[in-house]
């Protein structure tokens, strides 16, 4: 899948900061609750939902967090929320009448939301918004008026029954909009006018002619667009100085490439990198000083790990070691409903984090060298949403810790002062080797064998690094790579690709833990 949205490192790689198992169900689905909550002007009296039978949502909106997601976000609540677990609940303990349904649709994207909400209001709404993969979204269609929005821009959507193209272009004299465009219904009747601008629109347009109704909903993304953007770059081959790639690090092209998607400086950029440091280094400091949590598979596993390392008792692993500890414990973080960092997604967010801690805490490198080693690896994660993905129900496991791992080895490379070009070549030869990698999480949480492939994806990453600084021939560029990466994820059956259908997921224990997890506890969220 090719991104329609220019990806940015802290939209669509390294964030969102959630809790959940999944970005594309715990954090995606916020941000889609939170615009049907604008859109509703507050919290709905009635939910209606949608799944198609063969999508993804249908057998695993329960386990993997939409429905905590869905529900906090129509409620006003962020993906960090700590009340987010409780959203179901308070939901409908608040009076809303909620309704999930799996017809069959013959939906394109697995992660497809059809959504009716009645609002207090009076009005109702119908909504259908995709989670096209790390916690971000599009929305599509509005009351049957087809839109594009990705909760990039503060956006008013103007119902009028007047010239739609007529109010868009007096809307386009007024500096305050960036974007403008017209939808007709597909009855024939009225217009849908939506305005993108970087604050909610100040123009009064409720009083023109024609126009029946006004709604402003907020830009749910931390880096917005802007209507001059001019990217550097979009892929790795549009990088073709040989000589500069040869002696510069990635992360200048990293700084270059988000300080144009954002409209932001480098001391900004540097900045949120920094930001986006210290939370992986609290989410880590939270797992390894022990988690608890009821519905999970696993237990706390570091603390183990990290005594029988410092009493020698484990094999001489290194650095690897430290990461295996350090991947773990973040993830039995994100298991117990804390903050992390979805880098790329949640299912994967040890792999990057946990490979680059452990990494920063052996080679003690300056601040700035830090934040640059974390840009390198978004840097390369940019590149992957622009020609493939990082959904697991779009690509399986390959799409989540083998972009993770092929993120975790060129920033590995970066920290030991290595190339760009050797950040690329490293990138490229993790990713070759999760190449079809399967996505088949254990009773549909994101624990087993996640956590397992987490850490081999650190592993691969510290091998690949340390081969690239090397010289290691990479043979395929990274950019025919990710080709390959998307090609393969369009040939997986549907059935491997996080669905619960196949591989680990249906052996006979998975099949008692999955029935043993239903008896114990009501989910994420309930049906």
């Amino acid at each position: 899948m090719v991104a329609t949205l220019p990806p940015s490192i802290f939209n669509d790689v390294i964030g969102p900061v959630m809790r959940g198992p999944s970005s594309s169900h715990s954090a995606a689905s916020v941000r889609i609750g939170l615009l049907i909550h604008d859109l509703c002007g507050g919290t709905p009296d009635v939910v209606e939902l949608d799944y198609d039978s063969q999508g993804s949502l249908a057998t695993t909106h329960q386990t993997q967090g939409t429905d905590m997601g869905l529900y906090g976000g129509l409620l006003g609540w962020e993906a960090d929320d700590a009340r987010l677990e409780t959203s179901p609940s308070v939901l409908r303990e608040s009076g809303t009448s909620i309704e999930v349904r799996k017809p069959v649709l013959g939906d394109a994207h697995p992660n497809t939301y059809r959504i009716h909400v009645g609002c207090g209001t009076g009005e109702t709404h119908d909504v259908v918004a995709l989670s096209t993969g790390g916690g971000m979204i599009e929305v599509i269609s509005v009351d049957g008026f087809g839109v594009s929005l990705f909760g990039d821009y503060a956006t008013a959507l103007i119902f009028t029954q007047d010239d739609g193209p007529e109010l868009a272009d007096w809307l386009s004299e007024h500096d305050e909009v960036e974007t403008v465009s017209v939808s007709g219904s597909p009855e024939g009747a009225g217009a849908l006018v939506v305005v993108g601008s970087q604050k909610p629109l100040s123009v009064n347009v409720a009083d023109r002619r024609g126009v029946t109704a006004v709604h402003h909903l907020r830009q749910v993304l931390p880096v917005g667009s802007y209507a001059e953007m001019k990217l550097p770059f979009s892929h790795a081959s549009e990088m073709d100085d040989a000589d500069k790639l040869a002696s510069q690090p990635l992360s200048d092209w990293a700084i270059e490439y988000e300080c144009a998607r954002g409209n932001i400086t480098k001391q900004e950029t540097l900045g949120q990198a920094r930001k986006i440091l210290n939370i992986m280094r609290r989410s880590l400091e939270t797992g390894l000083s022990g988690t608890e949590y009821e519905d999970r598979i696993l237990g706390w596993q570091s603390g183990r790990f990290v005594e029988l390392q410092k009493s020698g008792q484990l094999l001489d692993g290194g650095l690897l070691n430290d990461m295996i500890a350090y991947v773990t414990a973040i993830m039995e973080a994100k298991s117990a409903m804390e903050v992390i960092v979805a880098a790329p997604t949640a299912g994967s967010c040890a792999t990057f984090p946990g490979a680059l801690l452990a990494a920063l805490d052996s080679v003690k490198p300056t601040e700035e060298a830090a934040e640059r080693a974390l840009l390198t690896g978004g840097l390369i994660g940019v590149f992957v949403a622009n020609r493939s993905s990082f959904a697991a129900e779009v690509g399986g496991c390959q799409a989540e810790t083998g972009a993770g791992a092929a993120m975790a080895a060129a920033a590995l490379v970066e920290l030991a002062g290595g190339s760009a070009a050797q950040s690329l070549s490293a990138a490229s030869q993790s990713l070759q080797n999760v190449l079809g990698l399967i996505c088949d999480p254990v009773g549909n949480r994101v624990e087993a064998p996640c956590l397992g492939r987490n850490v081999t994806g650190a592993a691969n990453a510290l091998s690949c690094a340390n081969m690239a600084i090397a010289g290691y021939d990479h043979v395929i560029p990274f950019d025919e790579v990710l080709d390959a990466h998307r090609q393969v994820s369009e040939l997986m059956a549907r059935e491997l690709r996080c669905t619960g259908l196949a591989g680990l997921a249906q052996t006979p224990t998975a099949q008692k833990i999955e029935l043993s997890l239903k008896k114990s506890s009501t989910t994420f969220g309930g049906g």
